[in-house]
């Protein structure tokens, strides 16, 4: 049975830090306010499945006083017409003053989305401060190109931010996709309109009231929470957006680029998940392959757009490596996430939960062998246990949906060749994995997969300075990186003539 936390179930709360919600309303403009209808709605708690606030509701109305704000302070404000250098210097008091409360925030990620508090308070707030740190450090290295033309003329280059941009962020990662997305649109000079997820408001609200604080101006950043059919498609249509970037499904993906096509043909960036495979190889060193196996899909409950769902592992290592990983798997912690022992917590919300055990459900109609899991855990809360199928066919819906919860498919194969064939597999191509001690191989696997990230003896390892995006119905454009700062800016052409010139 999946080892469970001494105090699972309430019966231990003293590790418990339940935060105070400060912040429930819109922000809008540097002020926190009212939605127009006044309507609000529930945030719930996964741990239990019982609402622990109700935030304003943000609509169409919302949205376009959201963009006149941010209008306004594009085209008249200070923001866009600092230095780039005082851009970062105010980006850098923000990123202090997240670390001064990332145990508040940590906990607000906790009971909105089921965040394992200590991973999100020392790992997860602190990576995304520097994230904030590392544009804020490009914010003064904005350059333009000086060119040379066959012509009397003489050329150059200017990067000029975008202008408003439109971010719609899920619910999964509510803090690192946040500052994935708001940090280079910053340090460009742009200005934003963010709707976080309806599950995950609290702490975007947060982070906008310590924005305010470092002394983001008015009207930079402005976040309102709500529902996609309202607030993010009035995102996503409006005329006075310049730009949108969008985290989430495929369909809601397509349905934001028909809104830009239909209102003012806005570019959009776009990461719609995945179903990546981890490829074993025989020569791999099995311990390690099983741990990465495991973290490459029960990280963050497997709420992840990268999570390993799709293993392979060559033929002659097979069972002994299903034997370890079975066995590792029976043993994982679940739990309140606020308890340090636990290693995976409650799924995001009621939906994703119901989602997953279909799919589990889905699984063992089809035939596949269910070696572990496949339960809840618990009386109340969204707790599923660690799930491995075997005997799955690479047709089977568990093996081609993103199921997006802790739902492992394990497959055999006998050469590169058919591990290439059925990594690519896939509608998807956003990550994968290889493991093996052959150089030859791992080059021959990387260049032959086709997604836009390749993990080598490693999974989930990221960074501010490596491009992060897709492949096919992943998605196109990229976040992290220098690619990402220059999503949101434009490059403008300047010729003037050179008269009399003696070197022409």
């Amino acid at each position: 049975m999946t080892g469970l936390s001494d105090s699972f179930g309430g019966h231990d709360s003293s590790f418990l830090k339940m935060p105070t919600i400060k912040f429930t309303k819109l922000f809008i403009n540097g002020d926190f306010v009212d939605s127009a209808s006044g309507m609000t709605f529930e945030t719930i708690d996964p741990r239990t499945g019982e609402a622990v606030a109700r935030i304003s509701e943000g609509a169409k109305e919302d949205i376009d006083v959201a963009v006149k704000a941010a209008r306004e302070a594009f085209d008249s404000g200070p923001w866009p017409r600092l230095p780039g250098a005082e851009r970062g210097k105010i980006m850098m008091k923000w990123a202090d003053l997240i670390d001064q409360n990332r145990e508040e925030i940590a906990a607000l990620d906790t009971i909105d989305a089921g965040k394992l508090y200590h991973f999100a308070k020392d790992v997860e707030i602190p990576a995304a401060t520097k994230t904030l740190r590392y544009y804020a450090g490009s914010a003064d290295k904005i350059h333009g190109n000086v060119l040379k033309m066959s012509g009397e003329f003489h050329a150059y280059t200017l990067l000029e931010p975008i202008g408003v941009v439109g971010h719609i962020i899920p619910w999964n990662a509510p803090t690192s996709i946040f500052f994935t997305k708001v940090s280079p649109s910053l340090a460009a000079g742009c200005t934003m309109v963010l709707k976080p997820a309806e599950q995950t408001p609290l702490s975007a609200l947060f982070y906008a009231h310590l924005a305010k604080l470092a002394g983001i101006p008015n009207g930079v950043l402005n976040v309102v929470p709500g529902f996609g059919p309202t607030a993010g498609a009035a995102i996503s249509s409006h005329m006075d957006i310049d730009a949108v970037s969008f985290t989430g499904s495929i369909e809601v993906g397509r349905e934001v680029m028909q809104a830009s096509a239909k209102s003012n043909l806005k570019p959009v960036s776009l990461e719609l998940g995945g179903k990546s495979p981890l490829i074993i190889f025989d020569d791999a060193d099995i311990d390690k392959a099983v741990e990465l196996a495991l973290i490459g899909i029960l990280f963050n409950k497997g709420e992840a757009c990268v999570a390993s769902s799709r293993v392979f592992v060559q033929e002659g290592i097979y069972n002994e490596f299903e034997k370890k990983l079975v066995k590792k798997a029976k043993a994982w912690v679940i739990g309140d996430p606020f308890d340090p022992k636990v290693q995976q917590g409650p799924q995001a919300d009621r939906n994703q939960f119901e989602k997953i055990l279909s799919y589990i459900e889905h699984g063992k109609r089809e035939g596949a062998t269910l070696l572990t899991g496949g339960k809840t855990v618990g009386s109340k809360g969204y707790y599923i246990e660690p799930t491995i199928f075997s005997n799955v066919k690479e047709d089977m819906l568990i093996s081609q949906d993103e199921i997006f919860g802790p739902v492992m498919v394990l497959m055999k194969f006998k050469t590169i060749e058919e591990a290439i064939k059925s990594a690519n597999n896939t509608k998807y191509g956003l990550a994968a994995g290889i493991v093996t001690k052959n150089l030859d191989t791992s080059n021959t696997m990387s260049r032959s997969i086709r997604a836009g990230i390749i993990w080598i003896n490693c999974y989930f390892a990221f960074g501010d300075d490596v491009p992060f995006g897709g492949y096919k119905m992943s998605g196109f454009g990229r976040d992290l990186g220098l690619e990402a700062l220059h999503k949101y800016l434009q490059v403008k052409s300047v010729v003037t003539p050179i008269y009399n010139s003696p070197w022409l």
